[in-house]
């Protein structure tokens, strides 16, 4: 399951597990109130959503092919966001931890690295357009 969606999100929505599964590893990135020394206000989120859709699901069938994971969800926000919302969340199940860990950690890190989400952030004397810096994992 992956989505981008303007209302906030349902964290227990994405905890869907089987009963073959002993961990679920839920990653969330929530808006704070300060980068880089300066303090942010509020963030606003844009997306090339008809190439972003698909890029989360290549991620999600990737996290699925390389690890042994019985569920893999990921939902962005877009749009206005105030400091302490969850602008971005992703749940994975698996039948242990480790896999869980691992496939939870690479799926944010692609998104992040790959997906067409833009993000603003607004300051007391203006704003910035901020371009993704991270990079995602390389395949062991």
């Amino acid at each position: 399951m992956v989505r981008l969606q303007r209302e906030p999100i349902d964290l227990v929505a994405l905890h869907a597990v089987s009963p073959k599964d002993g961990a679920l590893c839920l990653f969330v990135g929530v808006v704070r109130d300060e980068n880089g020394g300066r303090p942010v206000l509020r963030l606003e989120y844009e997306a090339y959503e008809e190439m972003a859709l698909p890029l989360m699901a290549e991620i999600e069938a990737e996290v699925k092919g390389r690890w042994p994971v019985t569920e893999v969800r990921m939902v962005h926000r877009l749009g206005p966001m105030a400091i302490g919302e969850a602008s971005v969340a992703v749940a994975v199940a698996a039948p242990h931890r480790a896999e869980a860990f691992a496939a939870c950690r690479y799926a944010i890190d692609t998104l992040k690295a790959k997906v067409p989400i833009w993000k603003k952030e607004f300051y007391a004397d203006g704003s910035l357009w901020l371009q993704n810096q991270e990079s995602a994992p390389k395949a062991d």
